[in-house]
């Protein structure tokens, strides 16, 4: 059952309000240029390579090993990003990425075998930098408890997929029109420039979380069972992407028009856009959890049916319609960190979705490549069905663990009452002790808390605490 616990907030959440929030451009405007060329990332790395080598697989093999290692290694840089701030690991970060990448063209321009270009693609993923949930992180800190939580949310997603738009048509355009190597010395200058930038605006960064002297242990996202249950959810999101980009390559190889691809793939990321940006300006009324199963139903009956496609225009259509359902279930899982996971951990829970995302899309990438080229496309469709198919029956499964604890209290009448003596005045009523059970988010633990309640004899156990912002209770 879905209750509602209204606000004195009068104003609705919207994506006006949200970006006059103090301070939010400052960091909104750095971050969308620091994370434009991750968009331009693999699309670079498979025209310089297939240029090279010759070969659409060793392209492939070479940028799947990117995007394993930049899924390996993000919650790595997502734990020392809150243990050490976002300045001290970007800064490092950018230049290793820029050195990584600019070597990995030369290597490509200087013909290199496959086995070496695959290791250099090890450290160009591994030292991505987790600018997105970074800055998912900074909302997450300014609007804690805030009703505009869902709608930052929603701004990041279509932020990344506007990304996942531009970038593949500048770097298409720079492999193409200016030099096959052109795309990727870009991506390495602007992750450069832009991560300096961003990491310059210091004044909205989360705060650290360094061990207590007192001893206390630092919590770690992946404790939460929550947060693994979302990890499978993002893999099979990250399964539509991979699987839908080599799908509709080979569509349109199939048709005789290798052109089509860039308009079928517009036409999806535009309806991811198009729900996300709907999703950030509705005022919700049932609860995360419930939005999440019902947003990955309608994901999975959509991408159960792409491989029956067998015209352009039909495929447009079911592509619009996957993209319209991917918003959904994306939106309210990164939302549901912050309810799931501790202030201390929350930048390397942003990063296990990341990754999770990226590393599903690359294995994606393999089982629909080698389906599309022993069958044909609608095989390679077959991925993402049996993706979101598994990660819907786990969220089904494990929906509980989704639901965030609320503080427990517990009413214990250990006081006994005593009958007045003859002539004296009526004993004061007998107080009951009252011990709270409290989780403190912000410091990933639990304490408790006593008091004396006058009059009370009975054992009772009550969910939840008021609150002052708006809560949906799943």
């Amino acid at each position: 059952m879905t209750s509602a616990v209204t606000s004195d907030t009068s104003a609705r959440p919207g994506y006006g309000q949200l970006l006059r929030t103090p301070g939010a451009l400052g960091f909104v405007l750095p971050g969308f240029a620091a994370r434009l060329p991750f968009g331009m990332l693999t699309i670079s790395i498979l025209l310089l390579v297939q240029h090279t080598t010759g070969s659409y697989g060793s392209a492939g093999i070479v940028a799947a090993v990117t995007g394993i290692s930049m899924a390996l290694s993000a919650p790595l840089m997502g734990i020392f990003t809150d243990r050490f701030g976002q300045t001290a690991v970007l800064l490092p970060v950018v230049l290793a990425h820029s050195a990584a990448v600019t070597g990995l063209a030369a290597l490509a321009l200087l013909d290199a075998p496959l086995w070496a270009l695959a290791l250099a693609a090890v450290p160009a993923g591994a030292s991505v930098p987790q600018v997105g949930p970074m800055v998912r992180a900074r909302w997450a800190a300014k609007l804690e408890g805030s009703p505009l939580l869902p709608t930052a949310a929603a701004f990041e997603s279509v932020t990344d997929e506007f990304t996942f738009v531009v970038g593949p048509v500048l770097a298409t355009a720079l492999c193409t029109g200016v030099h096959p190597a052109a795309g990727l010395v870009t991506e390495a200058t602007l992750t450069l420039l832009g991560g300096l930038l961003f990491a310059a605006r210091r004044a909205t960064q989360p705060k650290t979380h360094a061990p207590s002297a007192t001893g206390e242990k630092r919590a770690f996202a992946l404790s939460f069972p929550g947060l693994r249950v979302l990890i499978f959810a993002f893999l099979g999101i990250g399964a539509v992407f991979g699987g839908m980009q080599v799908s509709l390559a080979a569509f349109s190889e199939e048709i005789g028009n290798p052109g089509a691809n860039g308009l079928l793939y517009g036409v999806f990321a535009a309806g991811n856009m198009i729900s996300g940006i709907a999703m950030g300006a509705i005022a919700w009324k049932i609860g995360p959890r419930r939005r999440l199963i019902l947003g990955y139903i309608g994901l999975t009956a959509a991408a159960s049916v792409l491989w029956a496609a067998n015209s352009m225009i039909l495929l447009g259509a079911l592509g619009l319609v996957v993209g319209l359902c991917i918003a959904p279930a994306l939106i309210t899982g990164y939302t549901m960190v912050e309810q799931l996971v501790p202030a201390n951990a929350r930048t390397e829970a942003f990063t296990w979705l990341t990754g999770s995302i990226a590393f599903g899309q690359a294995v994606a990438v393999i089982l629909a490549g080698r389906l599309t080229d022993a069958h044909g496309s609608s095989f390679g469709f077959l991925v993402p069905l049996g993706a979101t198919a598994l990660a819907l029956a786990t969220l089904l499964a494990l929906r509980a663990k989704l639901a965030p604890k609320a503080p427990s209290r517990i009413v214990n009448a250990s006081a006994q009452e005593t009958a007045p003596a003859s002539g004296t005045a009526p004993a004061a009523p007998a107080k009951s002790q009252v011990t709270e059970r409290v989780t403190i988010p912000a410091e990933g633990r639990t304490t408790t808390r006593t008091t004396d309640v006058p009059g009370s004899r009975n054992r009772v156990n009550e969910r939840g605490i008021g609150h002052r912002v708006p809560v949906t209770v799943d």
